[in-house]
């Protein structure tokens, strides 16, 4: 399966912005299940200087730096990506239990297993408190097979949270998610991470794009889509997997990852720094998704 995705950011200033220097996460990467066959990034005002690199979790990051004034910002990444077919269904019952990959994950010599432990420690955006580990612990027993039990977590936040784009914002607390359980699915992946780290498990963040189909009968509306973000959990001697607690899902093939890291503040589709355009701006973004033959 084939995708071709664009991503565009218009921003709108109050007033010019003298320089800025910007870190995009929009080129999707390599992995298992998925191959990036083209990408561009085009920006305008045209940049003074660019550099791609691979950052530290191995993502297609893209700087750019513009060095005159500009009062509009454009940033379109565009993409085509090559999914597999994933064709199986997990053994979710089958393979180690939770205690047994706490326990491996303490004591395994193994180098993705002592790759993985940073992802069992605290980030900027996730930090482990009792309420997560009380929230994780029904489903989480030690003598259930981990994978299972993880399935049964990202059950349970999709049932017990409710989808509400405006309630939270990138900065708002984990503690407040899980009190009012309300978020997009920023909020659920990071509340999934936490639930897992608390107990003792490493899971990270993964953002990327979801295909989305309308209803029968009607046209897809290009920019309709939106980035996506969900979870992967790692066990021991199985690997990574990736689960969609938004949706209630196993990641598959309409799941396309752009980038993944210890959460949210390490893979943003651009940040950066401005030097001027007052203290309001505008901000669009729009994504389309599109299945090619």
């Amino acid at each position: 399966m084939r995708y071709r995705i664009t991503h565009v950011t218009d921003y709108r200033y109050s007033i010019p912005v003298g320089r800025c220097y910007n870190l995009a996460h929009m080129v999707p990467r390599d992995t298992g299940r998925q191959t990036c066959t083209r990408n561009q990034i085009h920006v305008s005002p045209a940049p003074a200087s660019t550099h791609k690199h691979q950052d530290y979790f191995g993502n297609n990051a893209y700087f750019f730096a513009i060095q005159k004034d500009h009062d509009q910002l454009s940033i379109t990444a565009e993409s085509e990506v090559e999914m597999q077919e994933q064709g199986w269904t997990p053994g979710l019952a089958l393979g180690l239990t939770c205690g047994e990959v706490l326990a491996r994950l303490r004591s395994s010599s193994a180098p993705e297993c002592l790759l993985a432990r940073e992802y069992v420690l605290d980030s900027p955006m996730i930090r482990a408190f009792p309420a997560l580990r009380d929230y994780a612990a029904p489903s989480l027993r030690p003598e259930r097979p981990f994978l299972e039990a993880v399935q049964e977590l990202n059950e349970r936040i999709y049932r017990d949270f409710t989808y509400d784009p405006g309630f939270t914002t990138v900065a708002t607390p984990l503690q407040e998610v899980l009190t009012h359980k309300r978020g997009v699915c920023q909020d659920f992946a990071h509340v999934a991470i936490g639930c897992l780290r608390a107990a003792g498990f490493a899971a990270r963040y993964v953002s990327g794009y979801l295909e989305t189909l309308p209803p029968p009968g009607q046209e897809k509306l290009v920019g309709s889509d939106a980035t996506h973000a969900w979870f992967a959990v790692y066990s021991p001697e199985d690997g990574w997997f990736e689960f969609d607690p938004t949706n209630d899902k196993i990641a598959a093939e309409q799941h396309i990852v752009t980038a993944w890291g210890r959460d949210y503040s390490d893979v943003t589709p651009l940040r950066g720094v401005i030097f001027g355009g007052g203290d309001k701006h505008d901000l669009s973004v729009a994504v389309t998704v599109q299945r090619l033959a």
